[in-house]
Order: structure tokens, then sequence, then C-alpha cells
């Protein structure tokens, strides 16, 4: 329970990705974050904010990279990362980016124009930098959108073609905790649930869940199952038993099940027969009849370091009771991600208990807290983004080949598409030296556009890429509405500080680019930023009245700090009304049922993706190292929301001799001479970072978890490889598409090489400001 208590009832709410918090100003400086006393397991993220809000590395003027000041576009992009930055008045920088912004457009058109932000800058939802930039661009004349996310872009492009649409059915209609609690047996968690992911919800969290969730489970007689590399992965205080797999074999274990069950006739015939299409092709692979290998759990015991005869007995004790399949995301962005979610899908069918209370599977559960806590009354209004003229985009994790290889094709989810070429970037509220993989290959490419153009609080490494960087404002510097993601608590987050330096709103950036650009009166419908919050909330007001139930005035809901919608009448169990009945309530799939065989997925004609779940060895994993190579878990952090905030003080308290923490395994770590607290050098043919050794048997031998995060630090940030003297893992990670449906991210298959450093260690300046300097 929350500890600390605001000391009056004046402390005004603040609202975030990961928790509800009450802000203690005294003399215009932030001074507490108190936890929002309806939260029974906050998160201690919030409190990175008392060092965040105005650190060193706040932007706080608009600033200009020298060259780019002097020279423009002809400047070119290799001095992006290195050189110093010219500090200007606003007008100046607004009239360089708007005439940018223009001669970009009237040379090239507006594809030519990418809008980057990845969404989790504010739970806030004016002040949501997504919207704000999207609605921007679309008003000054269009812009190369993205599409899908780094979270789940692989079974995002999966699901529609198996089960449905995977937002709308998996993750806003998960089966919810309460019944889980109420009737699941047994809970096979592929990837585990880990607390630390929990922490966090896009759109904010009032009430963190998930371990109160999973102790009333518990409690009910539930068993857990944790599946994964890393044992903490569940809560200790579950008593899961827990199986070690080799990271990258989950598909291999989990068909290695689905043919125990076949062999042990536990199959559900009736359910695979009346809510599944294409069981004969899929029991054609598992027994070999189409490869001549069965996939045995003798065949899959070698591949996932699990005994055959675990594998069995596990099969056995989840067909013997009410079974619930969970699988993490993580688990997705890797080689073939779209298969263990497929999988994980066949084998749940298998079992024949998908809709009914308590069994079935999920895929999310414990990545954000809210999956599983379903009670949305009614669709929260946006920002209207308008309509983009440019009708192309690009998938969201192959940014870098679009810039580095303009009229190159490639394929997505049965397309052949054509990158466009891509002459400026406009970014807001993201970090994509965190968010993606190989930053020397994304270092390159982002040297490749004519200007680089980015909003920022901080001076991260996208900052310190860009052309022009304009300040912008926290979210404990302006006043915004949030309505958390799938929870019925509705936040009044008060304008806590006045903003730091010179920043101000992306909303009032847009619309000073926007004046000069001849679309001021479009972009803002003559509306500020309060104008705004008035006209979104009484478009909420009439949402809920329609629902039927009242919301107080604004006024109203800025003095009580908080509303909470009616709950929900019922709970979810996904796919109840479909298995109830599957001609009536048909899936969203071409056959209406469960693809066990996809002859859509089959055409595209892909070699692995044999319109089947199926089992390909990763690139790179453990299966195929060298003796001294080592998987890497790039997971995400406990101390952070991915990047953000690292100066906090939370997330330094965790920094081992001021670098990312980096858990080995005793027998790795011994085998390398390596003790607990040293400063350890990671390495691959991609580049290499240096990290603090945590010693643990935490992770299984053969494997090594560097949370993804740290700010990005090169020795040398013009060197060809990067060598990060602070930890940042995406050094290492590969850049490659899951597959040619998905094109989601694949950091999670990615081997390195491990050894104590020696010599002078370099000093982190991740946290010191670039060089500025005068004209």
């Amino acid at each position: 329970m929350p500890q600390d208590r605001p000391p009056h009832r004046t402390a005004p709410h603040f609202a975030t990705h990961w928790g509800t918090y009450r802000a203690e100003v005294r003399d215009g400086r932030l001074t507490a974050l108190h936890d929002w006393e309806g939260d029974p397991d906050p998160s201690a993220i919030g409190q990175n904010w008392l060092d965040a809000l105005d650190h060193p590395t706040r932007v706080r003027r608009p600033a200009i990279r020298a060259s780019f000041l002097k020279l423009g576009h002809k400047a070119g992009g290799q001095g992006r990362g290195q050189e110093p930055f010219v500090e200007v008045p606003w007008d100046e920088a607004l009239d360089i980016a708007a005439a940018e912004i223009a001669r970009i457009r009237d040379e090239h058109g507006p594809q030519a124009i990418y809008g980057g932000s990845y969404g989790w800058a504010s739970a806030g939802r004016f002040h949501h930098a997504q919207s704000q930039i999207h609605r921007f661009l679309n008003c000054a004349g269009g812009y190369t959108a993205s599409i899908g996310n780094y979270s789940y872009a692989a079974v995002n492009a999966l699901a529609p073609h198996v089960v449905g649409p995977f937002s709308s059915l998996m993750l806003d209609g998960a089966t919810s905790w309460p019944v889980i609690a109420a009737h699941t047996d047994l809970i096979v968690a592929f990837g585990g649930l880990p607390r630390k992911n929990a922490q966090v919800t896009s759109g904010g969290v009032g009430r963190h869940v998930l371990a109160e969730a999973l102790r009333n489970a518990r409690a009910n007689g539930c068993d857990f199952v944790n599946i994964s590399p890393i044992k903490s992965d569940l809560a200790a205080e579950l008593g899961a038993d827990h199986l070690a797999v080799r990271p990258g074999s989950d598909t291999a274990l989990m068909l290695g099940l689905c043919h125990a069950l076949l062999s042990a006739g536990l199959e559900n015939q009736g359910f695979l027969s009346t809510h599944c299409t294409g069981w004969d092709r899929f029991r054609a692979y598992l027994t070999g009849a189409t490869d001549q290998t069965p996939k045995t759990p003798d065949w899959a015991a070698p591949l996932c370091e699990i005994p055959a005869e675990d594998i069995r007995a596990l099969a056995r004790r989840m067909a013997a009771g009410r079974t619930l399949i969970t699988v993490a995301w993580s688990l997705q962005r890797a080689d073939n991600g779209e298969q263990p979610c497929w999988a994980a899908i066949a084998l749940a069918a298998m079992l024949g208990q998908i809709g009914l209370p308590g069994g079935g599977f999920g895929i999310g559960y414990a990545s954000e807290n809210g999956i599983g806590n379903s009670v949305r009354r009614f669709k929260f209004p946006s920002v209207p983004q308008g309509e983009n003229r440019v009708k192309d985009h690009i998938p969201v994790a192959r940014i870098s080949d679009a810039l580095l290889n303009p009229g190159g094709t490639y394929r997505f989810d049965g397309e052949t598409r054509i990158y466009p070429d891509l002459r400026m970037v406009v970014w807001a509220g993201g970090n994509p030296f965190h968010h993606h993989q190989d930053v020397g290959r994304l270092t390159r490419a982002i040297r490749a556009p004519d200007c680089v153009l980015v909003n920022e609080i901080h001076w991260t490494a996208m900052a310190r890429h860009a052309d022009i960087v304009l300040p912008a404002t926290a979210p404990l510097e302006r006043a915004d509405i949030a309505m958390t993601h799938w929870e019925p608590l509705i936040v009044a987050s008060a304008k806590a500080t006045e903003p730091v330096g010179q920043s101000w709103n992306d909303y009032d950036i847009y619309a000073g680019l926007a004046g000069r650009l001849g679309v001021w009166d479009a972009f803002t419908e003559g509306r500020d930023a309060e104008d705004w919050l008035r006209h979104l909330w009484d478009q909420t007001r009439q949402r809920a009245a329609e629902a039927g139930f009242e919301l107080p005035t604004l006024e109203g809901l800025r003095e009580a700090g908080t509303a909470t919608l009616p709950a929900p009448e019922a709970v979810a169990v996904l796919m109840a009304d479909f298995r109830a009945d599957p001609v009536g309530a048909p899936l969203a799939t071409p056959s209406g049922r469960i693809e066990l065989f996809s002859q859509t997925i089959a055409d595209m004609g892909d070699p692995g993706q044999p319109g089947h779940p199926v089992w390909t060895p990763p690139m790179e994993w453990l299966g195929a190292a060298s003796d001294q190579e080592l998987h890497l878990i790039t997971n995400q952090p406990e101390t952070r929301l991915h990047s953000q905030l690292d100066p906090g003080r939370v997330s330094m308290a965790a920094k081992v001799q001021g670098r990312e923490p980096v858990t080995i395994n005793p027998t790795d770590a011994g085998a390398r001479g390596i003790a607990d607290g040293d400063v350890v050098r990671i390495w691959n043919a991609r580049g290499a970072c240096l990290a603090g050794a945590v010693l643990s048997d935490d992770v299984r031998p053969g494997v090594l978890r560097l949370p993804t995060g740290a700010w990005y630090d090169p020795v040398d940030p013009g060197a060809e490889i990067p060598f990060c003297k602070h930890g940042s893992a995406n050094v290492l990670t590969r850049d490659a598409g899951t597959s040619a449906l998905g094109q989601g991210p694949s950091a999670q298959s990615a081997l390195v090489r491990l050894e104590r450093f020696e010599g002078d260690v370099p000093e982190v300046t991740a946290f010191v400001p670039p060089a500025m300097t005068g004209r």
C-alpha cells in the first residue's frame, strides 16, 4: 500500500503512463510526488521527475546544429550527433523550420516528410505528441506515416488472419482478472508475468492491479508455470514452477506440447472440428507427415533444453484442468516472432478451452497494467488528426531501411511495397535511439535526410542527432486530462510548475509553424490549449451521457482531481460469444473460425510462413552459438519507462558504477573472471557497450539481461561501429524484421560476447548537454 500521503488536499493530481500522483510544489519547484491514494501497488518510476524536471539535460532554448544554421540542408547530415549547437530565438527557429518543411514539401512532395512519434510522451489526451504532430503535418499537406509499433507488431499483423483484430479482440477483450482468479486452475506463462512491465499502460495508470490479481488467483488455488530464461518473470510469492527455456525456442516447446496432447489422445476433437479450420494441415505438420519430422517432446527437448518427460507431464497437467496460456509480447519481438503467438493459439485450441471462463489464451498479460482490466465504457475523444493526403506508410520498425534504401522494395503482410524517398524527419514524443535496434545503423540512417526537426524535453540521443531542436514542456508544466486506458479513472492532470527555460507546448510549437505555413486556422480552429481542453471535455461529457452516466464540469473535475466511471455490469471472457455460437458470432477471419492453417498467409509465398505454426531456428540463438557467445535479453527496465527519465533518482540508483546493470549467471561470470560490481564489455559485430555486472542465478546460464533505455553515450560519435560507455542495449541488437508478414522488431534474437573491462573506464557523459557555440 502507498506509504506517502500528500500533506494537504490541494496537492494537484498528475497523470503518467506509470501511475497517478500528487505533486507537491514549494516556491515554484517540485519537491515531492505522492502516490495516489487509490493505487494498491504504486510504481516508484514517478520519483524520477524530482530530478529530471529541471535536470541539466533539459532543452532550455531552441537550438540549431552549427553547420545547418550556416548552410541549411546543404550542410549534409554527417555532422549530426557530433557538432555543437547554436541557441537562437524562437522566431528564428520557427522561421527556419517552417521554411525547410515548405521546401521539402514543394520540391519533393509531402511523402518526403516522415512524421515520427511513438506516443509515450504524455498520458494526457490533448498534449499527446503523436496526435499533435500528425494533425500539424496533415494540415501542412501530409506526410509519410508509420504503421504498427515496437511493442507487438508481429502478432498485430498475424492476428487478423488467425483469430481477428489484435487490439480490439485480444487486448480490449482479454479475459478479466476476476474471471481468472475464480476459474483458472493453471496459468502457463510463456515469458512470465513480470510486475515491472505492468507498471505502465499507454494512456495512464490509476490502480496497478497485476500483483493483486495474481495473489487472488493463487489464493483461489491457481498454480503457475513460468516458462522464461528469467526466474523473476513471475513473482516468487506465487510459487511457480520454473522452466528455464532456451531463448528463441518457445515455439518448439509449444509444438512439443501439442504433439504430447495428440499422442495421448487429449486433444479436444469437438472444438477443433466446430471452431477451427486447418486442423488437418497442422496435424500433418505435428506428426511429421509433411516434413518427416514429428514434433514430439523428444524432438523439442534439445531445442528448448527442457526434458521431454517434463514436456509430457506439463501437457497432461494442462489438459487436466482449466488452463490459461499467456504469451508475453517479448516473445514476438524476435526472429519469426509471429510463430510463438500462433503456436500458443493452436495449443489452446487443442485443449478446447477457448471462450470458457479462465481458459484459453491471452497475449500481453502483464505487458501493460490494463490488460485483463477491461472496463472501458465509452471511447474518450482525442485531438482530431484530419486526413493524410499521403496514403503510403512504412512499418515503424523499418525506419532505418526506409532512410537508407529510398526506392527499395520490401514485403509486408502479403504486399510488395516501395520505400519512399524521405528527405525530412519531423519527430516529437519519443527517442528512436532507444526504441530502434542496431544504433550504429540507425545513426547512419539518421544522417541521410536533408533535415531532422525534433521537439524534445531532454537532450536525448535523438535530439543530439537533429538539425533543429525545439524545447518542449514536460507533462508537469501543462494542464491536461487523462483517461486511464482499460480503467474507470479520469484524471485532471494539473499544471504544477512553470516551464523550464523557454519550453513551449508541442501544440504551441506546431501552431507557430502552422502560422508560417499559412494553415494556422486549420490547425488551431481558433482555439488555444485551454479552449481545446474544454472542447474535448464537453465531448467527453456528451459521450458519457449517451452511455448513461454523468460526469462533472471541467471545473468540477479539476476541483476533485479525479472522476471514476461506474463499474461494468459484466466481466470479460475472451471469445465467449464465438464459443457459444461459432456460426452466429463468427470471428473476423476469412473462415470465421480460428485458422490453424491460413491459406491467406500461405499464399503470401514466404518460405518461413507455410500457413500454420512452424518452428524455424532464429538467425541468432544459443542453438547456433559459439562457445563464447551468450544470448542477450533486452527487456523493459524496472526503474523507468523505456528511456524516459533515465537521469532520475530511481533509474540512477540502479546503475552500477554509473552504468546500466547487466545480470549475469554466476557460471558465465566465473568462466570470465567477472565479479559482482565489475565494469564489463559486451560486444558483437554491430557494436559494443560497457555495463555494470550484477551476478545472479535469476538468469539461466548462457543468457545476459541488459534492460533497454540507458541513454546512448558513444565514446566516439563518429565511429562506424558504436561503443557506448553507458550500457545502451540497442548498440547490440539486430535491425531485421520478424518476418515479411509482420516486419516487427527482432531485438530478442541477438548473440553477444562478454569480458571484464580492463584499463581506464571512460566517464559517462550521457547526461551532459551537447556543446553550445556562438554564430
